[in-house]
C-alpha cells in the first residue's frame, strides 16, 4: 500500500486547474475578472482557434510590481482578502489566489505588467507550471497576460473541449456578460484577427442587450427597478406572453457577478407563472444587489454559483418586484384594449397567486410566400386527407364504429361505443397523424419547401450561432433555407410548408434551445428527425374551434390509420374509455 505525501505544487496546480479552468472560456473569464478588480477602465481581449492556440487579456488597471507579479503565480496568493472574515465584506471578482497558477499550470503563460510609479514594467514567462524567466520591459500602466497551447501539458483536459466554434461561442459569451455587467469599462473582442465587438463606457444597459443578445431581443424588454429591507433589483424583463424554450436568456447578476442563482431564477419564473404558457421561460437581465455578508459567492470553485443567508426573504422580493412590474404593463394594456388588469400585490406572493388569461407568444409580423398573397388569418394546421397517410400505416384492424354524440369544451369529441363511452382528444390525435406523415417526409427526404418573398429575420447569441451554424445542412434537408446575414444575424429565406411564417422564429429559437441543453441529439440521424417532427407537431399544430361529425369521422379515420393510435408523440393518451362498469360505478349502481 502506497504512503501517504504532499503532492508537488505543480501537480496540485493542475488539479485545481481542472476545477477552475474548464475550458478556454473559464481563463478569460478570470483574466477579466482581475482586470476588473484592478480598476481596469479599457478591457481588450483576443483569441485564436477558440482559445486553444492563444488567449490575450489586455488592461489599463494598476498593474503590480516585480514582486507582486511573481507572488501572483503562488497559489493562494491574493490581495483581495487577508482573513476568513473578509469573506463576509466581499466586493471584489477574484479571491482565492488560485486563477493564475492554474492557468500557468496547463499553458504557456507569459504576464507583462506595470505599476503607474514605475518606469519599468515586468514580464514573466512560465509554461506548464515551469517558471523560464522574469525580466524587465516597456509597456504602458496596466496588465498584459498571454495564454497559449492550453492544455498541452494535460492532454486528457484537451481531449474534451469542444469544436473551436463552440468554444468561441462561450469566450464570447463570457466576455459580453462581463461588459453587461460593467457599463464603467469599454471592452474590446477580437476573434482570430477580427475585431468582434467594441463596447463603449458608460452605455445603457438596453443598449448592451441590444449588442449582446440582438435588436429583436431588445424591443422584448422593459426596465425593473425595485428596493426593500436593503435589497435592490433593476435591469430589463420580458413582456408578459413573451417567452423562450429554455432558461439561457435569463440573465443574472448578484452584485455585479454573472450567476447561475437557482433562487432567482425561480423567483422569475415563479412571477410569470400567468404570464407565460407552461414550459416556456422569461427573458431577464436582472442584477441583484445587497449586502456582501448577506450572501456567500465561496460555494463553487468557478464561483458561478451562490447562496443568500435568508433565501425565502430573496425569493419573496423578487416575486414581488416583478409582479409589480408586469401588473404596471397589465393595467397599461387595459388602457389600449379593455384587457382585465392583475389583481393587486399581496405581501405572500407565493400563497396567492393571481389568475389571468395567459396571452399568446408574441409572432412577427408574416411575410409573404412568394408567388401567394400575405395570409391575413394563418389557417390551422388539421389533419391532411386520408389519402395522404401512407398505405403501409394502415392496421389490420381498421377504423372502430363508434357513434358520434358530439363535441364537449371544443377539444373532446364524445361517441357511443357497445362497451360504454369515449371521448377523442382531438389535439393529441391530430399530433399523432401529422407526426408520422412528417417521419415519413423526414425519412424519405422529401419534405416540401415554400420560400418566402420576404425573408424572416433572425438576430441569435454567439453559442446560439455556433449551434445554428453546425446545423445548416441538416435544417436544408428537412425544409429549411438559412442563410447567415452577418456576425449572429440570419434570414430564413425558405421552410416546409407545414408551417406558417409566423411561426418560423419561435420555432427555430426552440430548436436551438433543446440542442444547447442536449435534449435533441443530431449524431443518431433518424432520433434527431423524429425529434424535430415531434417539436414540429407541438408548435405547429393548431385545433379549429369547431368541427363536423365528418371532420370528426374523418380525423379518427386517419387516426387508426397510424402505426401508434393510441398515444400522441408526448406519450398522451389519444382517447380514453368509461365501460359500462365504471358508468355504473360513479352513479352507484
Amino acid at each position: 500500500m502506497a504512503s501517504i505525501r504532499i503532492l508537488p505544487d505543480r501537480v496540485a496546480n493542475q488539479i485545481a486547474a481542472g476545477e477552475v479552468i474548464e475550458r478556454p472560456a473559464a481563463v478569460v473569464k478570470e483574466l477579466v475578472e482581475n482586470a476588473l478588480d484592478a480598476g481596469a477602465t479599457r478591457i481588450e481581449v483576443e483569441f485564436r482557434h477558440g482559445g486553444r492556440s492563444l488567449m490575450r487579456v489586455e488592461d489599463n488597471g494598476r498593474g503590480m510590481g516585480k514582486d507582486d507579479a511573481l507572488l501572483a503565480l503562488e497559489r493562494h496568493a491574493t490581495s483581495k482578502i487577508s482573513e476568513a472574515a473578509d469573506l463576509d465584506r466581499l466586493s471584489s471578482y477574484g479571491f482565492r489566489g488560485e486563477a493564475l497558477p492554474s492557468i500557468a499550470s496547463v499553458s504557456r503563460f507569459e504576464l507583462q505588467t506595470r505599476e503607474a510609479d514605475r518606469d519599468i514594467g515586468t514580464e514573466v514567462l512560465v509554461n506548464g507550471g515551469k517558471l523560464l524567466h522574469v525580466n524587465e520591459c516597456g509597456r504602458p500602466v496596466g496588465t498584459r497576460i498571454v495564454v497559449t497551447h492550453l492544455f498541452n501539458s494535460v492532454p486528457a483536459r484537451r481531449k474534451f473541449l469542444k469544436t473551436d466554434q463552440t468554444e468561441a461561442a462561450h469566450i464570447i459569451q463570457c466576455v459580453r456578460f462581463y461588459a453587461l455587467a460593467s457599463p464603467q469599462a469599454a471592452f474590446t473582442l477580437i476573434e482570430n484577427g477580427r475585431v468582434i465587438f467594441r463596447s463603449p463606457e458608460c452605455a445603457t444597459l438596453t443598449e448592451r442587450v441590444a449588442e449582446i443578445f440582438g435588436r429583436q431581443t431588445a424591443e422584448l424588454l422593459v426596465a425593473i427597478e425595485g428596493e426593500e429591507n436593503g435589497m435592490r433589483l433593476s435591469g430589463l424583463i420580458g413582456r408578459p406572453g413573451v417567452g423562450r424554450a429554455t432558461r439561457h436568456e435569463m440573465v443574472v447578476f448578484v452584485n455585479q457577478r454573472p450567476v447561475d442563482s437557482r433562487t432567482l431564477n425561480y423567483a422569475l419564473i415563479e412571477s410569470y407563472h400567468d404570464s407565460l404558457p407552461k414550459g416556456r421561460y422569461p427573458l431577464a437581465f436582472v442584477f441583484f444587489e445587497c449586502d456582501p455578508s448577506l450572501v456567500d459567492v465561496n460555494v463553487h470553485p468557478a464561483k458561478r454559483e451562490v447562496r443568500f443567508r435568508s433565501e425565502p426573504a430573496v425569493r419573496a422580493f423578487v416575486i414581488r418586484s416583478v409582479l409589480g412590474r408586469l401588473r404596471e404593463l397589465s393595467t397599461a394594456s387595459e388602457t389600449l384594449t379593455g384587457t382585465p388588469p392583475l389583481p393587486p400585490t399581496t405581501s405572500a406572493p407565493l400563497a396567492s397567486k393571481p389568475v389571468v388569461a395567459r396571452p399568446q407568444e408574441i409572432r412577427p409580423r408574416v411575410p409573404m410566400v412568394m408567388g401567394a398573397w400575405p395570409k391575413q388569418n394563418p389557417s390551422p394546421l388539421v389533419a391532411p386527407p386520408v389519402t395522404q397517410i401512407e398505405k403501409n400505416t394502415m392496421p389490420t384492424g381498421g377504423t372502430p364504429s363508434w357513434r358520434f354524440l358530439g363535441l364537449a369544451h371544443g377539444n373532446f369529441a364524445l361517441f357511443e361505443t357497445d362497451a360504454g363511452l369515449v371521448m377523442l382528444d382531438r389535439r393529441a390525435a391530430q399530433e399523432r397523424i401529422w407526426f408520422e406523415r412528417l417521419q415519413n417526409e423526414f425519412r424519405a427526404g422529401q419534405v416540401p419547401s415554400q420560400r418566402l418573398l420576404l425573408p424572416v429575420p433572425l438576430e441569435l447569441d454567439p453559442i446560439a450561432t455556433a449551434l445554428l451554424l453546425d446545423r445548416l445542412d441538416f435544417l436544408k434537408s428537412n425544409g429549411f433555407e438559412v442563410l447567415e446575414f452577418g456576425r449572429n444575424f440570419f434570414r430564413i429565406e425558405a421552410l416546409p410548408t407545414w408551417m406558417e411564417p409566423a411561426d418560423v422564429e419561435a420555432f427555430m429559437r426552440d430548436l436551438l434551445a433543446l440542442l444547447r441543453e442536449g435534449k435533441l441529439q443530431d449524431k443518431n440521424l433518424d432520433l434527431a428527425r423524429d425529434e424535430l417532427a415531434q417539436l414540429a407537431v407541438a408548435k405547429a399544430v393548431r385545433l379549429p374551434e369547431t368541427a363536423s361529425e365528418t371532420e370528426v369521422r374523418s380525423l379518427l379515420t386517419q387516426l387508426f390509420a397510424t402505426h401508434h393510435p393510441l398515444t400522441s408523440p408526448a406519450g398522451r393518451p389519444t382517447y380514453i374509455e368509461l365501460n359500462h362498469a365504471e358508468l355504473a360505478r360513479r352513479f352507484q349502481k
